[in-house]
C-alpha cells in the first residue's frame, strides 16, 4: 500500500529534527546560507509588486503589523518584514530559536511583538494582521491540518491585507508529493498547493518563482492570497 505523504509525517518527529539544528543562517537553509541574500531580494521584490498592482496595498510598501510563522531565528523577520512593517509578531515552536529572536538587536528597536514559542496548529494569534509570512514551514503540516491552519489565517487578515506562502514545488516525475523522512515533511505540488487553498477559503492574486536560487534545489513559489470573500 502507497501511503499519501503527508500521511507519513509525524508531528514529534519535525520539532525532534529542529531542536539538532543550530541556531545560525547556515542551519535554517540546510547549509545553503548563500542563498539568503536572494532569497530575501526576491521576497522584497514579490512584496512590493503586489503594492504596486492592487491599490488596496499601503501606496508606501509599509503596513502596520506583519507576523513571520515558522520563524526559525528571525532571518525573514530582520532581512524583509522589519523592513516592511511597523510591528513584526513570531511564531516558532523552538524554544532555542525563538530565544534568538527576543535577544535580537529589532526587539530592543520596537520592532519586535509578541514571540510566540508554539507551532502552528496551536497558535492562538491575539492580533489581526496585515501581512501574515509563511515561508518553509508549511510542509510539517498535514493536508487537513494545512486547510485548518490557513483557515485561521483567513480569519486574522485584514482587509486588503496579504497572506503569502513561500514554499518549496515538488518536480516528481509523476506530479505527487514528495515526503522527506529527514525532518519529517512533505514537499507538495502546485496543484495540491491550489486545492488546499480553495478548501482554506483563499484566492491567488499572484504567484511567481523564485529566481537566482541553485539548480539542485527544488523550485520555490510565491502564492500572494485574500479570503475569496474579498474578492
Amino acid at each position: 500500500m502507497v501511503l499519501d505523504a503527508d500521511s507519513q509525517i509525524s508531528q514529534p518527529d519535525p520539532l525532534t529534527y529542529w531542536e539538532s539544528i543550530p541556531a545560525t543562517v547556515n542551519g535554517m537553509l540546510g547549509g545553503y546560507p548563500q542563498i539568503s541574500r536572494i532569497d530575501i531580494r526576491g521576497s522584497l521584490n514579490f512584496v512590493e509588486k503586489l503594492c504596486r498592482l492592487h491599490s488596496s496595498s499601503s501606496a508606501t510598501n509599509q503596513f502596520a503589523r506583519g507576523v513571520d510563522c515558522g520563524a526559525g531565528i528571525g532571518r525573514i523577520t530582520a532581512g524583509l518584514l522589519s523592513k516592511v512593517c511597523d510591528i513584526v509578531d513570531v511564531v516558532e515552536p523552538v524554544e532555542k530559536f525563538a530565544k534568538v529572536v527576543h535577544e535580537a538587536r529589532l526587539a530592543g528597536k520596537g520592532k519586535i511583538g509578541e514571540v510566540y514559542v508554539t507551532g502552528l496548529h496551536d497558535w492562538e494569534p491575539k492580533e489581526e494582521y496585515d501581512l501574515i509570512w509563511n515561508q518553509w514551514c508549511l510542509g510539517h503540516l498535514i493536508d487537513t491540518d494545512l486547510v485548518t491552519y490557513l483557515r485561521k489565517c483567513r480569519g486574522m487578515v485584514k482587509d486588503g491585507g496579504w497572506i503569502i506562502v513561500k514554499e518549496n514545488m515538488s518536480t516528481d516525475a509523476e506530479g505527487k508529493d514528495v515526503f522527506d523522512k529527514v525532518d519529517s515533511s512533505v514537499t507538495r505540488t502546485d496543484t495540491k498547493f491550489r486545492e488546499i487553498f480553495e478548501k482554506s477559503g483563499l484566492v491567488i492574486l499572484k504567484t511567481e518563482l523564485q529566481s537566482g536560487f541553485p539548480k539542485k534545489l527544488y523550485p520555490v513559489r510565491f502564492y500572494a492570497l485574500r479570503p475569496a470573500s474579498d474578492q
